[in-house]
């Protein structure tokens, strides 16, 4: 059985647990990892990092709000700026739309995608969607339309 907790509950806990040295698995939600995690389906491995994060590193982030106020987001480096060190994230799934994160504000790095049943999923592959980048779209649009109504 699964339970659902507020980020602003249970984000401070892994943060606590990452710095102690801890992995921390949990299910994400959402779908702007896709294909290659599925919100409410697979679950994470988190670590704290222990390098500065690379192109296709898949962070837990604390993303600044406008306006105010913060949220979290668990996405993929698209590059890093120079000199400031600003990160630049965006989810599989999504088309558009980046993120800017300093580099303090990088949670845990994920380590391990896992399906239910325990079966690992390669990282590299985020890496080559990512060289993919044009063709993207049509390729999505394949995955959601077709392969989700055979898969789950």
């Amino acid at each position: 059985m699964q339970h659902q907790i507020a980020n602003d509950i249970l984000i401070p806990e892994f943060f606590r647990l990452l710095n102690e040295g801890h992995e921390v698995r949990f299910t994400p939600t959402g779908v702007s990892m896709r294909p290659f995690i599925e919100g409410g389906h697979d679950s994470v491995v988190l670590r704290k990092p222990a390098k500065a994060p690379q192109r296709g590193d898949i962070l837990l982030a604390e993303i600044a709000l406008p306006g105010g106020g913060k949220t979290y987001v668990l996405h993929r480096v698209l590059r890093i700026e120079d000199p400031d060190g600003t990160i630049i994230l965006q989810g599989d799934g999504n088309l558009q739309g980046e993120e800017h994160v300093a580099p303090d504000k990088v949670l845990g790095i994920v380590v391990r995608i896992e399906s239910p049943g325990g079966r690992r999923k390669p990282l590299f592959r985020g890496r080559l969607w990512q060289a993919a980048f044009p063709m993207r779209w049509l390729l999505l649009k394949i995955y959601r339309h077709s392969l989700l109504k055979w898969c789950y």
